[in-house]
Formats: structure tokens, C-alpha cells, sequence
């Protein structure tokens, strides 16, 4: 299996004074997705976890929502053409390829080149497509905490969210090493750490946690809080839909389709946490805010 980090050779300039040292980088790789034996999608990622981020970035395509639906997921051959066969199929296992085999009477989406399957995330749709996409796959309605008489079966105190991305940082591991990962946590609304991960491209970091919660038997992650290093992309918030997940909050900007996705659902999303400083950009009713909110 492919390393999380691996070392370079490089130039170092400090104040005019020029060294070479090596360096720790965050590995990059390809990872295939296929579904029952056919390819599906093609993702960069940071080796690790390769299961889980199939099984979430399913999840979030509407394919999978429970553990029970899903059969299996292996390794399959690499693109290495004449070397012994590692698995079925001939070829060198290069622990890139991965199948993931559905659960007997589980939906299979018709797999096209232009990838037009319940997915948003990966098939280049926009705007009300988009919005109507995840809100009519979406298993979990997020807007049904929020319709009576504004109460919410997850509330949290500004206060809480205000530490998340410290509890964040401080977890991040490859981090360190590197400077170069994408984090991506679960919290309880009273802030306690439920699961982390790392990996270069932060939607990969969202669908290892939610397909390892998948894979436990947790989903929907109703009484959770998503916080992710970096902005908040439609694509994050689709993430956070698909597995129910009632809050997310991120340490930089949202995307105007973040915010519109957000409204529609009934999902809660806070923009540039910073200290206690925060933009609360819909589902405020989360929130347990003192004082009441106004203006334009």
C-alpha cells in the first residue's frame, strides 16, 4: 500500500543563505473506485483508509446508507499488464484499484461516461440541478429537526464551536510532518472528538469519516458536527446531507452554492470559525445564540 508521506530533495533560501535538506511531502496518489467490477470514479487521495473513502464517497452519491447494503470491498489488480497475477483479474496488486460489490437487491446506478448517476459531487451539474440532485436523494431530512416551533435535537453553544478547530489541529498528525493535509473531524455538540482524518483533498477527508461510520453501522450521523479544515464547497455540504450530519462548520469561506444547498436542506453552516469569531450562514436555529438576530 502507498505511504502517507514520502521525502524530496530540496533547496532551502533562508535570509540569502542557500542549503539543501530533505523534505517530508504529503504522498498523492490515484485511487479507482469501482462498483461491482466496473469503474465508476478516479480520485487523487493520500493512501490510507482506501475502504472507508470508497464506501463514504458512495454514500454521498446516494448509493449506500447503510452497512448492511454493502457486500464487500477489496483490492483489485493495478494497470500492470505481465506481472503474476496478485488477485482475479492478472496484473500486480498496486493497492490503487479498489471494488466495491453491492449487497444482493441493492440499486445499481447506470454507470455512463458522462457519469449521470444521483451524483452532484462528480458529474459536473450546477445550480438548481444540484440542489434538486441531493435534496431528492438525500435519506436523512435534515429539515425535520428544525419545523417545530424551531427546536432542534442538536443544539450547540457557539462557545463549543469556537474551540473545534484547535481540537482539529491539534489531532492532525500527518499535519505536522507535512503542512500539506486537509483534515476533516466529527464532533459531538458538546465538543468532544469522535473520529479525524487527514488526506490531501479535503472532500476525501469527509467521505473517510462518513464511510468509516458507514461501515460501523452509524449512519445517519445525526447528533454530529463536521468541522473541516479550509473552505466549505457545495460539494462538502452535499457530503454532510447525505450523511445526515446537522452541522458543519469550516475555518474559511463557504461557496455561494454551499450556502443555497444549506437553506434548501435544513443544514446548519457556520463559515470562518476563528476563535470566537464565526459567520453563520443558515440553520442558525442550531445555534443557541443569547441574543436575538437581526437586520437586513
Amino acid at each position: 500500500m502507498g505511504r502517507v508521506t514520502e521525502r524530496r530533495r530540496v533547496i532551502r533560501i533562508r535570509d540569502g543563505a542557500v542549503s539543501t535538506r530533505p523534505d517530508t511531502l504529503v504522498a498523492e496518489e490515484p485511487l479507482e473506485i469501482r462498483l461491482n467490477g466496473k469503474p465508476l470514479a478516479i480520485t487523487m487521495r493520500t493512501p490510507g483508509d482506501d475502504f472507508a473513502l470508497a464506501a463514504g464517497f458512495l454514500v454521498s452519491e446516494g448509493v449506500l446508507g447503510r452497512a448492511d447494503e454493502l457486500a464487500n470491498i477489496v483490492y483489485c489488480a493495478g494497470a500492470t499488464p505481465g506481472a503474476p497475477p496478485a488477485v482475479a483479474g492478472g496484473g500486480s496488486n498496486t493497492y490503487n484499484v479498489v471494488d466495491v460489490t453491492l449487497a444482493p437487491g441493492v440499486p445499481v446506478p447506470d454507470i455512463t461516461l458522462e457519469r449521470n448517476v444521483y451524483t452532484t459531487s462528480s458529474c459536473g451539474l450546477c445550480g438548481k440541478a444540484s440542489l434538486d440532485a441531493v435534496r431528492t436523494t438525500a435519506r436523512w431530512p435534515l429539515a425535520d429537526d428544525l419545523e417545530d416551533s424551531g427546536g432542534s435535537a442538536v443544539r450547540i453553544e457557539p462557545e463549543t464551536l469556537s474551540v473545534l478547530p484547535d481540537r482539529l489541529r491539534a489531532a492532525q498528525r500527518v499535519f505536522d510532518r507535512t503542512g500539506g493535509l486537509h483534515a476533516a473531524a466529527l464532533f459531538s455538540p458538546d465538543g468532544e472528538l469522535l473520529d479525524l482524518r487527514e488526506d490531501v483533498g479535503r472532500h476525501n477527508a469527509v467521505d473517510k469519516l462518513v464511510g468509516r461510520a458507514l461501515q460501523q453501522g452509524l449512519l445517519p450521523l445525526s447528533g454530529s458536527v463536521l468541522m473541516v479544515s479550509g473552505r466549505a464547497s457545495f460539494e462538502l455540504a452535499q457530503k454532510a446531507v447525505m450523511a445526515g450530519i446537522p452541522v458543519l462548520a469550516a475555518v474559511s469561506a463557504p461557496s455561494s452554492l454551499a450556502v443555497d444547498l444549506a437553506a434548501e436542506t435544513g443544514l446548519t453552516l457556520v463559515g470562518f470559525l476563528r476563535g470566537t469569531s464565526m459567520n453563520v450562514y443558515a440553520g442558525e436555529q442550531r445555534l443557541a445564540l443569547r441574543t436575538a438576530v437581526g437586520g437586513a
